[in-house]
């Protein structure tokens, strides 16, 4: 490599060199590059004006310039909430498994044989979920929260016999205190279904609009921050034979009580404030916890630990749910991303600061909003959560 390209990308990043190029060419009988542009685009899309391109950079002008446009943003602090939250990385998990690609790299360790590390965090993770939740299994992450809702409703109307009558759409019931992000995802889900969402203050439904509906979802923590005891709406909804999922946060779940006591049937969220940072938006990497009765029909896939050949312990994908891409007619999920690496930051953080550590947290961050309600309170506005 001469010294005038030396820092250029070009001759590191694309393709053949001149003599692979003329194989290439030989092999497949053609002339010259040219040639075969010729006969594999269209004349009606190509243009024969050259590009106007600035001058090629160097990797190290280029980084150069990328840091001088990276310096003008301005880092400001996140009091979005529902579901977005600002929290810290330890550099242990920011060093060696965020910036490291042998962690970052696969989306899913679909080659077991290679991944025992990602498993065995994934299985870390399912196992934090289920604990938090009060649920009998987790999957190994889904996409985001939102769709983890989706989820949630898809599977309760494939489970739930109580079918609409002919000609009437099936109806799933939603808390207006969801996370509005939430229910943008469900509304586009639901539509192609012919599922019908009611969206309405579920402590105040009539007993008629719970007679209809197949499943219920709901926030704890809401929107507005409000935890309440969910046990009286779960047995109402039982009750008229619908499932119940509840959207929840599993830093709330090492203090309050886990939904999976109240008798929820499916507990979703995301894992974002166990470690992961705001990342412009996410998605960030959800959560799906249910009952052994619909193991099978859980969306995602499912870490178990058993035995090789030779009697050790090992680390596989027990159960995978069928893709839509890969058998639509039979698909039990849309699901292709499980967000493995944000799920395993969110494992290692759990591990990291352990069960003491976790609700330190956790009890940090209480007292922090009951310093800004009492602040608040005394400028003269008022609390309307009972909680």
């Amino acid at each position: 490599m001469t010294s005038d390209t030396q820092g250029s990308f070009q001759h590191r990043h694309i393709g053949p060199d001149t003599a692979a190029r003329d194989r290439m060419l030989r092999i497949i009988g053609l002339a010259s590059l040219g040639a075969l542009i010729d006969q594999t685009i269209p004349p009606g899309i190509r243009s024969d004006e050259p590009l106007d391109l600035p001058e090629a950079d160097t990797e190290y002008g280029y980084l150069r310039r990328l840091q001088g446009i990276a310096a003008t943003n301005v880092t400001a602090r996140s009091y979005i909430g529902m579901g977005y939250y600002d929290c810290v990385t330890p550099s242990v998990i920011l060093r060696n498994v965020f910036e490291n690609p042998g962690w970052y790299t696969p989306y899913t360790p679909y080659q077991a044989e290679i991944a025992q590390g990602r498993l065995e965090s994934l299985l870390n993770f399912q196992t934090v979920v289920k604990e938090l939740t009060g649920m009998d299994i987790a999957t190994a992450s889904l996409l985001d929260e939102g769709t983890a809702a989706a989820e949630a409703m898809t599977m309760f109307h494939r489970l739930q016999p109580k079918k609409a009558p002919a000609g009437q759409p099936s109806v799933f019931l939603v808390s207006e205190r969801c996370f509005p992000q939430t229910l943008d995802v469900l509304r586009g889900r639901a539509e192609p279904l012919g599922i019908t969402l009611d969206i309405a203050d579920l402590a105040d439904l009539p007993k008629e609009r719970f007679d209809r509906a197949f499943g219920l979802l709901t926030q704890y923590p809401d929107d507005h921050g409000e935890i309440a005891d969910l046990r009286p709406l779960i047995d109402r909804a039982h009750a008229a034979g619908l499932l119940v999922a509840v959207a929840s946060d599993l830093m709330a779940l090492t203090l309050l009580v886990p939904p999976g006591e109240m008798g929820a049937d499916v507990v979703i969220g995301n894992s974002q404030r166990f470690g992961v940072p705001l990342g412009y938006g996410g998605p960030h990497a959800a959560f799906f916890a249910t009952r052994d009765p619909f193991v099978r029909q859980a969306p995602g896939r499912i870490i178990g630990l058993s035995v090789d050949a030779a009697g050790r312990p090992a680390y596989r994908m027990a159960l995978q749910t069928r893709e839509q891409h890969i058998r639509r007619e039979k698909a039990t999920s849309n699901i292709c991303t499980a967000q493995a690496l944000l799920a395993n930051m969110a494992a290692m953080y759990a591990v990291f600061h352990g069960p003491r550590g976790l609700k330190a947290i956790a009890t940090r961050i209480h007292s922090t909003a009951r310093v800004l309600d009492q602040a608040l309170t005394s400028l003269g506005l008022q609390q309307t959560n009972q909680a």
